[in-house]
């Protein structure tokens, strides 16, 4: 059988096509027009990014400001290009018709892909002579490295946990956090309320994501990952594990029971049902947290419960280096050691809620003092000594989308979990052997 990880040349060469036809019709932004003016001695780089919320937007662009205002040499463009989903077809294309940007923010599930294309810079060089190698998060290198290369370096990080509501366990008499699957799964039971007695649930228990895109997959991966379970075995896709099972069976059996509701497809990150009260607890992540002070609602955040271990899954997005001329990649390579600096980690992790890359940023007293005003972010520093990476390959996109459909189908569809990942599993064997494009 073929290598999971490269793709049959049939099936390379359409995507190439495909990308090469998407050049023809799509606008891409200006950073398809020449970087610099003529004789300048300015280098001007152009960064694509889809930063959200705007007003985060509005944070980056006055850090580049900074930057921009300290190198006279050096002048950035950051460029929001649209939702991951959007910016993707743009990145491809502009690759392929040989007018990529400078930087890309982007999640680093994408490397295997530009790899493949011949697109990116490797790092290793500059930044084992950086300063600021020593001063980023070790468990963040997981996701920057790719066939013992770094290709990429983190631009900000966060993990999910479990935001619950604390007057809504003390109504249900709940006074201790749930620590394990069953403690998760009791609480969820008592949680679930019918106030009115007209036989229809007034409140749920816990919200779970539905659907079959990256958000989904990056909510049930923890469960996954705590009894056990891997996507991968030898690097190629593995589905059918007996974690991936128990994951999927644990949050079919509260959907089963009633104790859970869904999410709208792909609208997992959406607060309305916790805020409403309608659902207690909810899997979500600090960059929430703006949002939440804004309300009244009352908040509090506990760990992934464990089933055979304690498990978390890096969020984020990296940056990423074009392949353009040497002089530009020098220029890049400094604007990208300022995003690593403290300076700029702090300020971005105190305005927006990510957590720190820097480590240096992490412990400093400015962010000490802003922790302690918001001491749900504890959880989410902890749970970064045991957090782990989603996988860095080529085929991870299929993979994540493949997984998706099972979730989906266990419980929307309410099919056996197990079968539902077979038939994942299935799927991706075709694809792998190029029998299915």
């Amino acid at each position: 059988m073929q290598s999971f990880q490269a793709q049959p040349k049939i099936a390379r060469w359409q995507s190439f096509l495909f990308a090469f036809v998407l050049s023809l019709s799509l606008l891409l932004p200006s950073g398809c027009q020449a970087n610099s003016e003529p004789n300048s001695d300015v280098i001007k780089l152009t960064m694509w990014h889809g930063i959200n919320p705007p007003a985060n937007r509005d944070i980056f662009n006055s850090l580049v400001d900074k930057f921009n205002q300290t190198h006279n040499q050096i002048q950035v463009e950051a460029l929001y290009v649209g939702q991951p989903d959007g910016q993707l077809p743009k990145i491809l294309t502009s690759v392929v018709g040989d007018v990529p940007p400078d930087l890309l923010w982007f999640v680093p599930q994408l490397t295997g892909q530009l790899v493949e294309l011949d697109a990116i810079r490797p790092l290793e060089d500059w930044l084992n002579q950086s300063p600021v190698k020593s001063e980023i998060d070790p468990v963040l290198f997981e996701s920057m490295e790719l066939n013992g290369h770094i290709w990429s370096v983190p631009f900000g990080t966060n993990n999910a946990a479990i935001f619950y509501r604390p007057s809504l366990f003390e109504k249900a008499g709940i006074t201790k956090i749930p620590q394990t699957w069953e403690e998760l799964r009791e609480a969820a039971k008592k949680l679930t309320q019918d106030f009115d007695g007209d036989g229809l649930t007034d409140q749920y228990g816990m919200f779970l994501s539905l659907g079959k895109g990256e958000w989904t997959v990056f909510a049930w991966l923890p469960f996954v990952y705590s009894a056990g379970g891997e996507l991968l075995e030898n690097k190629q896709p593995n589905l059918v594990d007996s974690g991936t099972i128990a994951a999927l069976q644990f949050g079919a059996n509260l959907v089963e029971e009633g104790w859970a509701t869904l999410s709208a497809p792909e609208r997992g990150f959406e607060l309305n049902n916790f805020l409403t009260g309608r659902a207690a607890m909810q899997v979500t992540g600090p960059w929430t947290l703006a949002q939440l002070r804004q309300t009244d609602t009352d908040y509090d955040v506990f760990p992934f419960p464990v089933c055979k271990k304690r498990a978390a899954v890096v969020g984020g997005e990296n940056l990423f280096v074009f392949k353009t001329a040497p002089e530009r990649e020098q220029a890049a390579w400094e604007f990208l050691e300022y995003v690593l600096s403290k300076e700029f980690q702090t300020e971005w992790a105190l305005k927006t809620g990510y957590l720190p890359v820097n480590l240096e940023a992490q412990q400093s007293e400015k962010y000490q003092a802003f922790v302690q005003e918001n001491p749900v972010l504890e959880v989410f520093l902890k749970q970064m000594n045991w957090a782990r990476s989603r996988p860095i390959i080529p085929g991870y996109t299929r993979i994540s989308e493949n997984f998706g459909r099972a979730i989906e189908a266990s419980l929307l569809d309410k099919q056996n979990p197990k079968d539902a990942l077979q038939a994942s599993q299935k799927r991706l064997d075709l694809l792998n052997s190029g029998d299915l494009n």
